[in-house]
């Protein structure tokens, strides 16, 4: 007898049946996740032996990285024992960087009980636990002790995910369902993937043995080898990757996303002794930093005010807003994955002081809006968003409202110099503020900055993050950043507007309270450079807020309010031609258009010269009204340019957000 999982999922979540001893089964596949009597052995002979994991780990060099690749991160039993034994073996510094492919993850209810069958790696698995929130189609980042251990999560078809990614694989797990009951986990495709993402020496450990798979991997340019399997099992596989004389020719590779096109290329890595500078200790300059000291860099946080977080991200809240696309877009891609890893985040915060998970509720202003939203709907799963009706929108709002919506379960607001405090607050980390970098230079293969004759620091790599303001530094004036400023308007709390549950958004937005007050906003003005408060934007913020719910603008006694007395705040947003953040190494922009200056003429032609790149310089900027979002993940992009890691978004996602991208319309559209 089996026991039916009594749950609702969204259509990409995996549906369990439990067997009379509490094993979970796939129902989709009739396939069982791992071995009921020896799940553990087998995980450890079959994939951590056979791809010589212990040896491997041992022989890690300080801050040296492997990186496991697998198909099918099921329950996540294989993960968690590569884990342990990188714990027991690994030098403190090594780190273990864990890519794994699921189309069908499991909700967390279900992962719990099934992680529940082995108390033995209960040190991690709850961590794991801990850190199961927004995981959402896509891309989604999950980071352990300190950022030694990061786990990929890609959810969705196998072929189509690792077609996506942008990685260098040193062992293969091959864990999907049996050939037999998958067989597109099994496909020639995805071996030509497998070998576009390995190197000569690559090893991989595969539980089946089956005579397809044998032949599909060796078509692929593995040395295949069947050995000794455990238990019940006869045979399982290992192999190493060779490679071929010549790689096979389109249809095998037609997910791949093709040659990496020089200017979108990895620089070399010619930093020595692991030093950055980080200018700007702002959201987009705190994560940079964070992710980069995780990994055992010296960074410099310079910061021209007194303290860190003291200009768009000194706002007393932010609001987790997706604002998406039922196309795919790489924006829309890119705030998913963002949203997953911040929201990742905030739960090492203190919860109502420092974030809330009340949920954001994105009002149907009218028809075209309403359309949109069911759109949305049915392009993303329930635990992402949810259209509701006026009724239903009220319950979760806790007041009155003119239309239903959109409802983000998952968001909510946050106190984003809370976050930037946590990300800065690391050992690693040397906040110098008071310095005004103003001047960039290159001497002796390092770079400078400098506050008139006075040097402020150098290091091997600079990271530009300070928004808008980096236009002012030579090399990345070019940069087509623009401000906008916006002014919020606090209201505090009174004893009716409490009832306020939910961030509720039109054109603009209203928070629940945090600490008796409430944050209205924000205003959007394209032309003014003056940062004091004025009248007209907190006049424009109470008529939004009486757009967006009447009973909550009574309940907040705005007619008494006297917009010359109330209290706010502005700063500049800084953003985009295309509103995508402008994130990844930069290149000098003269000796671009000189080297690809044949783009003008033929853009479809992929030159085959070396991109001019100004070495060891990197922007962090231009996350307009959605860094809460999309700015923390963009420090783990930078790691991931400067460590040669695994990008932790899409491959055609981290080129959308590339620098050099203007460079390149600059030539092909010849403006």
């Amino acid at each position: 007898m089996t026991e039916r999982a009594q749950h609702s999922t969204p259509h990409q979540q995996a549906i369990l049946d439990w067997d009379s001893q509490g094993h979970p089964l796939s129902s989709v596949f009739g396939d069982v996740y791992f071995s009921a009597q020896q799940g553990i052995a087998e995980t450890q002979h079959v994939f951590l032996h056979n791809n010589a994991l212990e040896q491997r780990f041992c022989s890690l060099a300080a801050h040296q990285q492997l990186t496991i690749a697998e198909t099918g991160f099921g329950t996540g039993l294989n993960f968690f024992c590569a884990w342990q034994l990188f714990e027991q073996l690994a030098l403190p510094s090594a780190r273990l960087h864990f890519v794994s492919v699921e189309k069908y993850p499991l909700n967390r209810d279900d992962l719990q009980r099934a992680l529940g069958l082995w108390p033995e790696l209960a040190p991690f698995t709850q961590e794991l636990l801990a850190q199961y929130v927004a995981i959402h189609p896509g891309f989604q980042r999950l980071q352990f002790d300190n950022g030694r251990i990061t786990l990929d999560l890609l959810i969705g078809d196998a072929c189509e995910m690792l077609s996506q990614l942008d990685a260098r694989v040193d062992a293969w797990f091959l864990d999907g369902f049996a050939p037999a009951k998958n067989p597109q986990m099994w496909s020639a495709e995805l071996f030509a993937e497998i070998a576009r993402l390995s190197s000569p020496g690559t090893t991989l450990g595969s539980f089946t043995s089956a005579g397809d798979v044998r032949r599909g991997l060796k078509e692929a340019g593995f040395q295949i080898k069947r050995v000794a399997g455990i238990g019940g099992k006869w045979h399982v596989l290992k192999g190493q990757f060779v490679g071929l004389p010549e790689q096979p020719a389109t249809p095998l590779n037609r997910q791949s996303p093709g040659p990496v096109k020089p200017w979108f290329a990895r620089p070399a890595l010619k930093a020595s002794s692991r030093h950055a500078m980080v200018i700007g200790a702002g959201l987009a300059g705190c994560a940079t930093a964070a992710s980069l000291a995780a990994r055992g860099w010296r960074v410099s946080l310079l910061e021209r005010h007194s303290a860190i977080a003291q200009e768009a991200s000194g706002n007393p809240q932010g609001v987790l807003y997706l604002k998406l696309s039922a196309h795919g877009t790489a924006l829309s891609r890119l705030i998913v994955s963002g949203f997953g890893y911040t929201r990742r985040l905030l739960e090492r915060l203190e919860k109502g002081r420092d974030w809330s998970d009340c949920g954001v509720l994105q009002l149907a202003f009218n028809a075209q809006e309403h359309k949109r939203q069911g759109k949305l709907a049915d392009a993303f799963p329930q635990g992402l968003l949810q259209q509701v009706d006026q009724p239903t929108a009220e319950q979760l709002a806790g007041i009155r409202l003119p239309a239903g919506g959109l409802f983000y379960p998952e968001a909510g607001w946050v106190h984003p110099p809370a976050l930037c405090e946590l990300l800065s607050r690391q050992p690693n980390i040397s906040l110098l503020s008071q310095h005004n970098a103003l001047q960039l230079r290159r001497t002796d293969n390092r770079w400078q900055a400098w506050e008139g004759d006075r040097l402020l620091a150098s290091a091997d790599v600079v990271v530009l993050a300070g928004a808008a303001e980096i236009k002012g530094f030579a090399h990345s004036a070019q940069l087509p950043l623009k401000r906008i400023r916006g002014q919020i308007s606090s209201l505090p709390q009174t004893p009716q507007s409490s009832a306020l549950s939910t961030v509720v958004c039109a054109q603009g937005y209203v928070a629940p309270a945090r600490l008796q007050e409430h944050t209205l906003g924000a205003s959007f003005d394209f032309d003014s450079d003056d940062l004091s408060l004025n009248i007209a934007d907190h006049l424009g913020n109470l008529e939004m807020l009486e757009e967006i719910s009447p009973d909550l603008s009574s309940r907040l006694d705005i007619a008494q309010q006297d917009p010359n007395k109330l209290a706010g705040r502005a700063a500049f947003r800084c953003t985009s031609p295309d509103y995508l953040p402008i994130v990844g190494p930069l290149a000098d922009q003269q000796a671009f258009l000189d080297s690809y200056q044949a783009l003008s003429k033929d853009a479809r032609q992929i030159p085959d010269i070396p991109c001019p790149w100004l070495d060891g310089l990197y922007i962090n900027s231009g996350h307009g009204s959605r860094g809460l979002i999309t700015a923390p993940l963009s420090g783990e992009l930078i790691a991931a340019w400067l460590n040669d890691e695994p990008l932790p978004v899409p491959r055609d996602v981290a080129e959308g957000c590339h620098p050099n991208r203007f460079m390149l319309r600059k030539l092909i559209r010849n403006l």
